[in-house]
C-alpha cells in the first residue's frame, strides 16, 4: 500500500492520494486498507517514516564507506541530495506542508530522530577527532541540513539552470561547508 501511495505520489502529486484511489489501484476495497490506515493522513504519514528510514540508511552507510579523515561528512551530504533526487516522492511527503496533520507523530518519530542523529553522531565523531571546530554539534547539524536541503529543493523543483550539475553543486556545497566548519 505505502508502494502504491508513493507511485501515486510520483504520478499525480500528494493532492492525488486518497486510500480509494489507492485501492482502486491494487484492486482492493476502500474497507481493506482501513484495516491498516485510518485516514490519509496515516498512509502518507507511513509513506514519510519509510522514507525517513531509507535516508538514515543512506546516510549511515556514506559514513561507514568514506574514507577516516577530515572529510567524512562530504559523502552524507552527496547522500542525502542523492536521496532526494532519487526518491522526490518520499523527500517532498518528509519534507512537505501536506504533513501539517501528522507532522507531530513523523517528527516525534525513531525514523526521523535517527536520521537527524546520523548527521550529528557523524559531527561529533568529527569534533572528537579535531577535524571539527568545537561548536554545538546540533547547531552544526542544523546548518549543514540547510545547505543540503536547499540544493535538494531547487534540484527538485526544477529551480536550477538546465546546465548545472546537480552532483557537482552539491560537492561544492560540501566543499564550502567543509571550509566554514573544519578546524
Amino acid at each position: 500500500m505505502v508502494d502504491e501511495a508513493v507511485r501515486l505520489i510520483h504520478a499525480e502529486g500528494i493532492a492525488a492520494l486518497t486510500l480509494r484511489e489507492v485501492g482502486s489501484r491494487l484492486g482492493v476495497s476502500r474497507s481493506a486498507l482501513y484495516r491498516h490506515f485510518a485516514d490519509k493522513d496515516a498512509l502518507v504519514a507511513a509513506v514519510a517514516l519509510e522514507g525517513f528510514r531509507m535516508l538514515r540508511a543512506a546516510l549511515r552507510e556514506a559514513w561507514r564507506t568514506a574514507a577516516p579523515g577530515p572529510r567524512r561528512l562530504d559523502g552524507m551530504g552527496t547522500a542525502y541530495v542523492r536521496f532526494a533526487v532519487e526518491h522526490p516522492s518520499h523527500y517532498r511527503v518528509m519534507f512537505g506542508a501536506d504533513l501539517a496533520a501528522m507532522s507531530e507523530t513523523v517528527a516525534a518519530s525513531d525514523e526521523s530522530v535517527d536520521a537527524f542523529q546520523a548527521l550529528v553522531d557523524g559531527i561529533v565523531a568529527q569534533q572528537r577527532d579535531g577535524h571539527l571546530r568545537p561548536d554545538e554539534p546540533k547547531q552544526l547539524a542544523l546548518y549543514i541540513w540547510a545547505v543540503v536541503h536547499g540544493v535538494a529543493m531547487l534540484a527538485l523543483d526544477g529551480r536550477l539552470p538546465p546546465d548545472v550539475d546537480v552532483a557537482a553543486l552539491s560537492g561544492l556545497a560540501n566543499e564550502r561547508l567543509h571550509t566554514g566548519i573544519a578546524r
